[in-house]
């Protein structure tokens, strides 16, 4: 399905599958609710800057759809690959510029495998392939951010 826009007398045309729409409406204050093809969810400032602490935090959550990404991607990889393993989980921590608007610059990434007799090499591959081919999120990042990327083993 197609949907065709004119904007600034240009036609432009959207294949339905290569976009997103999000709406979001303000609730009052800073909070805001926002819809998104998978659900709902609102978003608040903290109270440090007159908010109310009542949802997410916009550039907080840049950070979990990096690890949402990266992790659908790894989910996928391992059940195609049929590696074993308990759990995984993907910590991010990220670095504000200094100046306004202040954006993420440095971005860690690390990935925590647990199991007994771990793939490492298997694992090491799954993640290479959703960091350097799959995750888009992750292009995005790199756009802007010096991504690393650090993968742990732990024994259950």
């Amino acid at each position: 399905m197609e949907i065709a826009y004119i904007y600034k007398n240009n036609f432009l045309k959207f294949n339905l599958m290569d976009k997103n729409i999000v709406k979001t409406y303000w609730k009052g204050d800073m909070t805001f609710e926002s819809s998104n093809p998978g659900g709902g969810l609102v978003m608040d400032a903290s109270k440090e800057i007159g908010g109310n602490e009542d949802g997410l935090r916009p550039k907080a959550m840049m950070l979990s759809s990096l690890a949402g990404c990266s992790g659908i991607d790894i989910a996928m990889l391992l059940k195609k690959m049929k590696v074993e393993i308990d759990t995984f989980d993907i910590i991010i921590e990220a670095e504000l510029t200094d100046e306004h608007p202040r954006f993420y610059h440095k971005v860690a990434c690390e990935y925590n495998f647990y199991g007994n007799d771990l793939n490492k090499k298997k694992i090491q591959r799954i993640v290479d392939l959703s960091v350097d081919k799959y995750c888009g999120v992750m292009e995005m990042f790199r756009q802007f951010a010096q991504v690393t990327i650090a993968i742990k083993y732990h024994n259950s």
